[in-house]
């Protein structure tokens, strides 16, 4: 397999088997990167083919910046937003001073990735995306916000609300795992 550097160059001249042989490098990855935004595997799949079908369209404007990994990521994150945006409605505003209660005691120790990556998915559209953004995609409430074009105020109203909403699956999995055993 040719150096990443080589793909790129083969990509940028538009080589359809450098094309391939990049997508088959960082493919899974990003499968799990769409899979965090969306709802089913096959919204993810829609995703991913979308993202790539841009990272090869505008390769030619990869600098070596950023690692390639990273500005792919890139890319199928704004793609997942994009096809998200049309159908994300965010919950009315509510005071994080409210939500905050218990917010701090998500724990997820005794959760496997899959259980987790499938509460995630099963959270409301708005919250699902802020809180991948926030917690797993490390984005500040501010860039959050000007990314999604809302009020600071909402992307921490929907965090918070993610988290509860979270918590309260944890909490209702974790009371369900016990009276199994007892």
């Amino acid at each position: 397999m040719p150096k990443t550097t080589e793909l790129i160059k083969g990509c940028q001249k538009g080589n359809r088997k450098s094309q391939y042989e990049l997508y088959q490098q960082f493919s899974s990855g990003m499968m799990a990167v769409a899979m965090r935004y969306s709802k089913s595997t096959l919204e993810a799949e829609d995703i991913l083919q979308e993202g790539f079908i841009k990272v090869f369209e505008n390769i030619k404007k990869f600098r070596g910046d950023s690692s390639i990994g990273y500005w792919i990521k890139r890319i199928i994150i704004n793609t997942a937003l994009n096809h998200q945006r049309s159908k994300l409605y965010l919950y009315p505003m509510v005071d994080v001073e409210e939500i905050r209660e218990g917010v701090d005691s998500l724990s997820v120790d005794n959760l496997a990735v899959e259980d987790l990556m499938e509460l995630v998915q099963n959270l409301p559209t708005g919250c699902q995306v802020i809180f991948n953004l926030y917690a797993i995609e490390g984005y500040q409430h501010k860039e959050i916000a000007k990314m999604l074009d809302i009020s600071i105020g909402t992307s921490k109203s929907q965090y918070a609300r993610a988290r509860k909403i979270l918590i309260e699956q944890i909490e209702k999995q974790s009371k369900w795992g016990n009276e199994r055993f007892q």
